[in-house]
């Protein structure tokens, strides 16, 4: 039971640095970006390879963010200079990135076996204290991801930071300000996909291999944990606003941990349809979000004189 928490909490606060980045740009920057699916196996290519290569793991994880950074901001770059859709950018900017990231790994699939990685270090340290794997592992993401938390909330508190999250709800002030809200897109997008390079680099360690495939669909999980979010603590403080997104993907991936289970006790339940799964609780979410919003609008209409 001990392990199977904390194998929840370890998935919830590795995919969170995702959900992060996902955060920035569906909610903040109201860009609906597809880069994410190219970008997370994007840093799990950077570090498998490094890794493999024998090179420093730490200084693997500033190079996949620096990726991701570079990704979001050709995305950002196509919508705003090519006038491309930020839809249609992402998803080219995505298919990109698969052929780049086969080329940084060299096959579609590489090990991990036997291989020194930051993961299998800290567990090394913990042990010592009589910790299993999935616990060690579990504190170091908890503590990982409520120090990037930490980061991204003091970001939002500089004038860039507000800037960011300004632009999503009124552009039209961003440029009466004086700012450039191309640049500022490019950053906050950049930023996103800095976030989710840092996740599938920890994936790959975590799995034990690097795969070109790990970003099939990694949107839908980025979402629904942003909407899982969006049901817990009501607050417009970017404090409460990161530490619901955290919460969203435990939850998430909580619910993600019970439909596996499910597949040992249903047969009817494979392990085929786990995103059947994903896409079930993604309309559920927004389904609820819409019943919550015509609910608050009647409530405030019966409540005016």
């Amino acid at each position: 039971m001990v392990n199977a928490l904390a194998s929840i909490i370890t998935e919830g606060c590795m995919f969170g640095i995702m959900v992060l980045g996902v955060f920035i740009t569906f909610r903040v920057l109201k860009f609906p970006d597809l880069t994410v699916d190219g970008s997370f196996p994007l840093g799990a290519a950077i570090m498998t390879s490094f890794i493999v290569s024998g090179y420093n793991p730490v200084l693997a994880i500033f190079i996949a963010f620096l990726a991701g950074l570079l990704a979001g901001m050709v995305t950002a770059v196509m919508h705003n200079e090519l006038k491309i859709p930020n839809l249609l950018a992402g998803i080219l900017t995505m298919i990109m990135l698969y052929s780049i990231n086969l080329k940084i790994l060299g096959a579609s699939n590489v090990s991990l076996l036997n291989k020194k990685t930051i993961l299998g270090n800290v567990f090394l340290f913990l042990k010592q204290f009589g910790l299993s794997r999935e616990v060690s592992y579990a504190l170091f993401f908890l503590l990982l991801i409520f120090f990037i938390k930490f980061l991204l909330d003091l970001f939002f508190r500089t004038d860039l930071g507000m800037t960011l999250g300004a632009l999503g709800d009124n552009q039209q002030m961003v440029i009466s300000q004086g700012v450039n809200p191309k640049v500022i897109k490019i950053i906050g997008v950049g930023l996103s996909n800095g976030l989710v390079a840092i996740a599938g680099s920890f994936n790959a360690q975590y799995q034990g291999f690097g795969d070109v495939g790990f970003g099939q669909g990694i949107i839908i999980a980025g979402l629904a944990a942003v909407m899982i979010g969006e049901f817990l603590i009501k607050s417009n403080k970017i404090f409460w606003l990161t530490f619901n997104v955290i919460l969203g993907s435990i939850i998430f991936n909580a619910v993600m941990y019970g439909a596996r289970t499910l597949t040992f006790v249903l047969p009817f339940i494979t392990a085929s349809d786990l995103k059947l799964v994903q896409v079930i609780l993604v309309i559920s979410c927004l389904v609820a979000i819409r019943i919550r919003s015509n609910l608050r609008k009647r409530s405030s209409k019966s409540g005016k004189p």
